[in-house]
């Protein structure tokens, strides 16, 4: 094994470390919190609790530690600045609204990023107890199982997942409109509430395709990953490689995706 393959085996392993240990800070927190004790952010919908803030304490502290010079960008807070470091993406509790409301599907997503390439990524669900791995050119993990994006070609045979921006009142292009041009077509539609987990989900083949618009690196930059070492495609909506920041992102495998593009609208669906 290279000193490279090396390198990325150990960010995988404290990556994966961070998101357990945050994981089990989470369900200290589940069904526990008050819900008026939650803070708006952006938007009243866009909401961020004690649990987010000590769970990126939590990860950034351990990052920081073991790689003090990688950068780091997290949802909580300010990035750290434009550079060549590789660049960890943390998003540390993703669903705080499923949270809140005692629904299970929420995610700790870690990501890293190097010369513009994903480089490890974990997608780690507290509740469910499943932790989703990936290192580029290695494979996606879901513990000791290979995982492999679905066989579907088709959208009428296909179950999909989407989601919706949080200033949706606000937007022209709010995905309610995208959502109709697949509804009578697909098998069914599931929106999880959680990018991450969305993808995840793609990896492993229990979704066939994911589409999302008004994004931030923090919600695709692992799952976006997984889903590619699981042998599925991902994109912009244009098919394009600009999905980390440009905003939107299309995960399917390689047939379908193209499907899922096409209903999208080329051209028709700007990013933010």
């Amino acid at each position: 094994m290279n000193s490279a393959s090396e390198d990325l085996r150990r960010c995988l392993a404290v990556a994966r470390s961070a998101a357990l240990g945050a994981g089990e800070l989470l369900l200290a927190h589940w069904g526990k919190l008050d819900r008026s004790m939650a803070r708006s952010k952006s938007v009243a919908r866009d909401l961020v609790t004690q649990a987010d803030l000590e769970s990126e304490a939590l990860i950034l502290t351990r990052l920081r530690r073991e790689f003090p010079s990688h950068a780091i960008e997290a949802e909580e807070s300010a990035p750290d600045r434009a550079s060549d470091a590789p660049r960890w993406f943390v998003d540390p509790l993703d669903g705080t609204i499923n949270f809140l409301h005692g629904l299970p599907t929420f995610a700790v997503s870690i990501g890293l990023w190097h010369g513009h390439a994903p480089q490890v990524a974990v997608v780690h669900l507290p509740r469910l107890d499943e932790t989703f791995t990936a290192i580029a050119g290695q494979g996606a993990w879901l513990g000791d199982q290979r995982l492999c994006v679905s066989g579907a070609t088709r959208l009428s045979e296909s179950l999909v997942a989407t989601g919706f921006p949080y200033r949706r009142g606000d937007l022209e292009h709010n995905n309610l409109e995208a959502l109709g041009r697949f509804f009578y077509e697909v098998r069914d539609i599931r929106r999880m509430g959680s990018a991450a987990m969305d993808l995840a989900y793609v990896a492993a083949g229990r979704l066939d395709a994911y589409w999302e618009q008004h994004l931030a690196p923090h919600d695709v930059a692992a799952g976006g990953l997984l889903v590619r070492e699981a042998g599925g495609q991902v994109s912009d909506a244009e098919g394009g490689e600009d999905w980390l920041r440009g905003g939107t992102i299309v995960a399917a495998p390689l047939p379908l995706a193209a499907a899922v593009r096409a209903r999208l609208g080329r051209g028709t669906w700007p990013a933010c």
